[in-house]
């Protein structure tokens, strides 16, 4: 009997080790860090996984002189990719503790990618105004991001353009170091970080619970403030 007793102990006690190793593990103290991006994800903005900051200066992928250092996806089928699921992402999270996220925009939303100086005072003029204005984004590269509804398909093809990571729109002249993400392009997504000394990177002055408005809303302040600025410094900074 003692020896039945003792087997069924042994196995017994094998049985709650091996289940105490299947217990999922429960998420370290990122600083907020899931929860940020859990309700960005929340708030219908679809993301993916990033680079992040690499040992000087560089990026953490294996491309060497990334153009785009720690700014870029790290799937080439980011747009297919890129989902809300929450459990996706808190794997995704959590096996990638060090990774930036991209949400990509022109699905749900687009973002008016702006001079840091101009969009601090457009924000002000806006919510002065009393503007209905979305979440807003501040990079430590020196760009104000604001989150807008999508403009969608338009029925005129050359009203809007497609925007890749380096096309620049700051070359017409109506629209003056701004840049429209829409179909095929994305940002980073809060919290995030840059290569660089101190503490650069991307983080929210409105967050995401705020509504997304139309763009066509915020367009005229945007692109009259980034016109007042455009002789004042570079419209694109210095990648570092």
């Amino acid at each position: 009997m003692s020896g039945t007793f003792g087997g069924r102990s042994d196995r017994q006690g094998r049985l709650s080790r091996w289940l105490r190793g299947r217990r999922p593990q429960q998420p370290a103290d990122d600083g907020g860090r899931e929860a940020l991006l859990l309700d960005a994800a929340g708030a219908g903005l679809p993301l993916a996984p990033a680079a992040h900051p690499g040992p000087d200066y560089r990026c953490s992928c294996d491309r060497v002189g990334c153009p785009t250092p720690a700014r870029h996806p790290v799937s080439f089928a980011w747009q297919t990719q890129s989902t809300t699921d929450r459990a996706q992402l808190e794997r995704w999270i959590r096996q990638q503790p060090e990774a930036n996220f991209i949400t990509a925009t022109g699905m749900v939303h687009d973002v008016l990618d702006v001079p840091l100086e101009a969009g601090r005072e457009a924000l002000e003029r806006l919510l002065a105004s009393g503007v209905e204005v979305g979440p807003v984004a501040e990079s430590g590269d020196g760009r104000m991001l604001f989150f807008t509804l999508t403009r969608g398909t338009p029925e005129d093809e050359d009203e809007w353009w497609p925007c890749e990571l380096d096309c620049r729109p700051e070359t017409m002249d109506e629209h003056p170091g701004l840049r429209w993400h829409c179909r095929g392009s994305y940002v980073l997504v809060p919290p995030a970080r840059l290569p660089g000394d101190g503490d650069r990177g991307v983080s929210w002055l409105r967050g995401p619970e705020h509504p997304l408005p139309d763009p066509l809303t915020l367009l005229e302040s945007l692109t009259d403030a980034c016109t007042r600025h455009a002789d004042e410094r570079p419209a694109w900074p210095r990648r570092h």
